[in-house]
């Protein structure tokens, strides 16, 4: 039935805000095709939004928008949920996120895989990618590297800069235990893990959905389960979530996988397996195995979700190559071993003797003069170029880039990739900072999963997989919104905030590779966050207000 116009006031459901208004939207997409989040069939429908929320799905044609987009033939979804993201301290230099937006993405799930940019305690360093930036100027604090401390600190300052797409924060385990106990590499004593429950719960109060592990990175390898076990008990007691990049995503694979799921049954917390996979060739025929685990556990009842990435190959750091009595206190101890002559002899002989190929190792983002050819390259291509072994080409990028090397290590099959993404509880995840071709963020050499993870996972599940694109746009919307609670958010339904994107499909796919990285994906025309256009016709519109907002968890907000 047409609108007709007239007064009409909108109570939405979560009683946030009331709006009354007459003949006019504040914008009308007229005859797009719907795919509204939930799997449902796609239809032909205008969608007219009213100040931040979606106000009618239907025939508007009796009424008008101050503003208007003919939308036939293109898609209406909503805007793309990216379930593991590394972008909390970014946004506070590139607000815009335009290698998220370009995708679709209006909210990102950040502070993952245990490392988050607040709470900062102590002056704990974060990641080198982080902590060599300079960052907006605060009242008695200077611009240079990270400059607040509690999340509260964090979101003031992601407030002052307003980004243009919504942020969820987890709180990093291995953040939290650097404030409590530095880089020590032994098990925690139960006045730190009080302290670091402590902590937690301030963080939990001040707004972080929940507690984020890596359980694979320095300090949290240190960690045993029981530690791990309390902060997420403190956390489900205060109705946060649990996200955890497990200790093994390879040889332990199983016994990782064991360790998360009893950790939920004995909490109760929901939680997200991060980019699940099998890496190392010999762990491939483990994958049934691990999708038995967790679809057993779901089956109990037990809210377990997964993420992934649509690639063959991970993204961290070089230096997670070292042995680990070489990298055990961190950072400065790296430098170290690889500073002293005798101490990098010895890791450049077993780094020989370890049996890692060079060809499944590619360099990634470097830092110094010395390494600027290194981006894109294999290690064995630099190994043949330089004329030396695997270790001492690891080591002569290492010292030289004082341990701040991105590399990429191609390590999974594609067969595993398409039977993880085949499972109805799985959901895109970039594992990606955002980035962008120029400014500060320009300088790097991303994972192309940076700029394309959204366009390339619809493409592999409908084209690959077979899956219907309800099923598939369902995938990247209603089921993250539903997996993290996220309220009145992933669905195209009256009186949700309207966050949508517009699409043409036929275009719409991934340009960026490892030898181009910071390709803009192709095919978003429009994209609203919370009702403000910040893309229109494929350009970041910096007409539009910035309404991005650091999203509440269940205690202070509807779910």
């Amino acid at each position: 039935m047409p609108w007709r116009g007239g007064t009409v006031a909108c109570a939405w459901a979560d009683g946030a805000m009331c709006y009354t208004f007459g003949m006019d939207f504040d914008f009308v997409l007229r005859g797009a095709t719907v795919f509204d989040g939930t799997g449902a069939k796609p239809f032909r429908a205008d969608v007219g939004i009213v100040g931040e929320r979606i106000a009618a799905v239907g025939d508007l044609s009796a009424v008008q928008g101050r503003a208007e987009r003919k939308a036939e033939g293109l898609w209406l979804t909503p805007g793309f949920i990216d379930a593991h993201t590394h972008s909390d301290a970014f946004l506070l230099l590139e607000p815009y996120a335009p290698s998220k937006l370009l995708q679709g993405v209006t909210t990102e799930i950040g502070g993952q895989c245990g490392g988050s940019a607040a709470p900062r305690l102590n002056g704990a360093r974060l990641p080198s990618d982080w902590e060599s930036q300079t960052y907006p100027a605060r009242p008695g604090r200077e611009a240079h590297g990270p400059n607040w401390d509690t999340v509260a600190d964090y979101r003031a300052c992601l407030e002052a800069i307003r980004p243009a797409t919504n942020v969820v924060l987890f709180a990093g385990h291995n953040t939290l235990r650097k404030g409590v106990m530095g880089d020590a590499p032994r098990a925690a004593t139960a006045d730190e893990v009080a302290e670091m429950v402590r902590r937690l719960e301030q963080a939990l109060d001040e707004g972080v959905w929940g507690l984020s592990s890596g359980l694979v990175y320095l300090p949290g390898v240190h960690s045993r389960p029981e530690e791990v076990l309390a902060l997420a008990r403190a956390c489900a007691r205060k109705g946060g979530m649990y996200a955890t990049h497990m200790r093994s995503e390879g040889d332990r694979l199983l016994e990782s996988i064991d360790e998360v799921l009893a950790l939920t049954r004995a909490t109760g917390i929901h939680t997200q397996i991060s980019h699940l996979k099998t890496s190392g060739r010999a762990n491939w025929p483990k994958l049934p195995a691990a999708l038995e685990r967790i679809e057993g556990a779901r089956a109990e009842g037990l809210w377990v979700h997964s993420d992934r990435y649509p690639y063959l190959s991970a993204g961290t750091d070089l230096d997670i190559v070292l042995p680990d009595w070489a990298s055990a206190e961190g950072n400065s101890a790296i430098l170290r071993n690889l500073d002293d002559p005798v101490t990098r002899q010895r890791i450049v002989a077993e780094l020989d003797a370890s049996g890692r190929d060079p060809e499944s190792v590619m360099i990634g983002g470097t830092w110094a003069p010395e390494t600027r050819e290194c981006p894109g390259q294999t290690l064995a291509a630099l190994m043949r170029q330089w004329a030396c072994g695997f270790g001492e080409a690891v080591v002569r990028i290492l010292r030289a880039d004082r341990s701040r090397t991105g590399a990429f290590f191609f390590g999974m099959c594609e067969e595993n990739l398409l039977g993880i993404l085949a499972r109805p509880w799985i959901m895109p995840g970039s594992d990606a900072s955002l980035r962008a071709p120029w400014g500060p963020l320009g300088r790097d050499w991303p994972h192309p999963r940076a700029y394309g993870t959204h366009p390339r996972f619809f493409r592999l599940l409908t084209e690959r997989l077979g899956v219907p694109p309800e099923e598939a746009i369902r995938r990247m919307t209603g089921l993250p919104a539903q997996a993290f609670g996220l309220p009145h958010r992933g669905t195209v339904c009256e009186g949700n905030y309207a966050d949508l994107v517009l699409i043409d499909p036929e275009a719409w796919r991934d340009c960026a590779d490892y030898a181009h990285p910071h390709r803009f994906a192709q095919g978003v025309d429009t994209v609203f966050v919370n009702g403000s256009p910040v893309l229109m016709g494929g350009q970041i519109n910096p007409s539009a207000p910035r309404r991005g907002r650091f999203l509440e968890r269940a205690s202070s907000a509807a779910r």
